[in-house]
């Protein structure tokens, strides 16, 4: 297995983003293109995409993205699902042969529905159990892993540069009204097909520039919760603790981004709006411990849209654009101008301040 890089190079990774707030379609290989002018971000060890709405056909179902070491494991795994889940397809996740991607595990999905008789016996909703059974598996399965869960959605990783990875996966077959993208310079952990952003649950994704200096703060609080870090990348956490805040706790983006890119103490003391200013107290408060500090920048996808944030320092570059229905998201202007040369409002986020496009109601 490969590791890490000797030099490190500290803003290094590459993150990219597009949506179309009509819910247009767009091809997987626009994505891939916007990874070409940011190559040198990245090591060749990690490089991936997440596409919204690309399974019209299977919208209603949960789509696994999965990997697996061998074929005795993919039956075992497949046997335990079938126990949970009414599996509707099962298939190769398609790929092609090229040189630059190898050693690939088996790679394989399902398009499967909760069956109803063990949600009623295990007394759970159904999100809640399709989170508890992925945890189940990355975490107990020797040699299976579950890299994507949502619906009409999916996460397509490998070890390999990104524009590499989106020619493995054939993503221009793909498309999709929302796409992000990762290519990625390990520093402090390995570079494995797993560790590949983006990292999701159900159908929220995370690509993420930086490093968390409290990783470890942040893993404590939230396996407190069920959740389990068994990735070995920090970024896995961030996808978990959005999972909370938003699925759990109910909270909104913006409140979420107030939690995990929090204002400064003395920020909050000097707002004028009091009732803005009780919010932020009560944030702060309440989710100490999911405040993420060290430098980062995040795309979160979800159904229906995008939430971009950097930390509150803003130690890691991240711009943004649009043309038309679509915006842009990216770490240079050069990944935007590749996706769409006309683009327009070019402009950088505020530290801590989020960036939320979603699709209009009832377009996809």
């Amino acid at each position: 297995m490969k590791i890490e890089g000797q030099v490190r190079i500290p803003s290094g990774c590459a993150i990219s983003a597009v949506i179309s707030k009509d819910g247009n379609k767009m091809s997987g290989e626009m994505i891939t293109n916007s990874m070409k002018p940011m190559h040198d971000r990245s090591n060749g060890l990690g490089g991936g995409f997440a596409g919204y709405g690309i399974y019209p056909e299977y919208k209603d179902f949960y789509a696994f993205h999965m990997f697996f070491d061998s074929r005795d494991t993919r039956k075992e795994c497949e046997a335990f699902l079938k126990e949970r889940f009414e599996i509707i397809q099962s298939e190769i996740i398609p790929t092609r042969k090229i040189p630059e991607v190898t050693d690939e595990p088996i790679i394989w999905r399902y398009f499967a529905a909760p069956l109803k008789s063990v949600l009623v016996s295990l007394q759970l909703e159904e999100k809640e159990f399709v989170a508890k059974t992925v945890m189940k598996i990355n975490a107990e399965m020797s040699g299976a892993y579950v890299f994507s869960s949502g619906k009409n959605m999916g996460a397509f990783k490998a070890v390999g540069f990104p524009e590499d990875v989106g020619v493995f996966y054939k993503l221009e077959e793909y498309e999709g009204y929302s796409w992000t993208a990762h290519g990625r310079y390990p520093t402090n952990t390995p570079g494995w097909w797993g560790g590949a952003h983006p990292f999701t649950l159900l159908d929220y994704s995370v690509v993420h520039n930086g490093e968390i200096s409290s990783y470890d703060a942040n893993r404590r609080f939230i396996e407190m919760f069920g959740y389990k870090c068994t990735l070995q990348t920090d970024t896995e956490v961030i996808t978990y603790m959005m999972d909370y805040l938003l699925r759990v706790q109910g909270l909104t983006l913006g409140e979420a981004a107030s939690v995990i890119a929090a204002p400064f103490w003395s920020t909050i003391a000097a707002k004028t709006d009091l009732e803005d200013q009780k919010k932020h107290t009560y944030l702060r408060t309440m989710f100490p411990s999911l405040l993420i500090t060290g430098p980062f920048s995040i795309v979160l996808g979800f159904e229906g849209g995008l939430m971009a944030l950097n930390d509150r320092l803003k130690l890691r570059s991240m711009v943004v654009g649009e043309k038309d229905d679509r915006v842009f998201i990216a770490s240079e202007e050069a990944a935007i101008r590749t996706m769409e040369p006309n683009a327009e409002n070019i402009w950088s986020p505020a530290g801590g301040e989020p960036v939320v496009v979603q699709v209009k109601e009832g377009a996809f």
